[in-house]
């Protein structure tokens, strides 16, 4: 994995959390779109009285409970999910490594036998198998890098 990936992957991550957290900050400034405006006490305390005392309303905290509750759980969704897509298409890039690593090992020694094969040796048990676990890392490899490449377009 060379290093313009490995930052682009983590500059997108931390973009996309960026995003998320100055997504929740304009919601929590915004205001409920329940309150009504309301007459101006300062303005006319005589004509609305009522106004200046609180009232409660145990039904609307009930659900600017579940709301807070609601958006603390969307909150934490919006945060983690770049966190999360950015780590698994690190780790898919690792295993691709590590398999495209155990490929060219057994390609080497499969390589290194191929004199006897041309001086017209037969292929004994050992070379099948170098030849079929290389073939299995490669495939896994490339597996690999093509996943990387259709989650990193999500």
């Amino acid at each position: 994995m060379d290093r313009v990936r490995f930052g682009r992957a983590l500059g997108i991550g931390a973009r996309e959390a960026a995003r998320a957290a100055m997504k929740a900050v304009d919601a929590a400034k915004a205001p409920s779109p329940e309150v009504r405006p309301t007459a101006n006490p300062l303005v006319d305390m005589k004509a609305a009285p009522e106004v200046l005392r609180p009232q409660r309303q145990p039904e609307r905290a009930k659900v600017n409970i579940a709301g807070v509750k609601q958006g603390g759980k969307n909150f934490g969704a919006a945060m983690w999910a770049p966190f999360a897509k950015a780590s698994s298409v690190l780790w898919l890039e690792v295993t691709g490594v590590l398999f495209g690593m155990f490929a060219l090992v057994a390609g080497s020694w499969a390589w290194s036998n191929r004199l006897d094969l041309a001086a017209g040796g037969k292929l004994a048990h050992q070379e099948w198998v170098r030849l079929g676990m290389m073939a299995v890392f490669a495939y896994l490899t490339v597996s690999s890098y093509t996943r990387v490449a259709k989650r990193s377009r999500r």
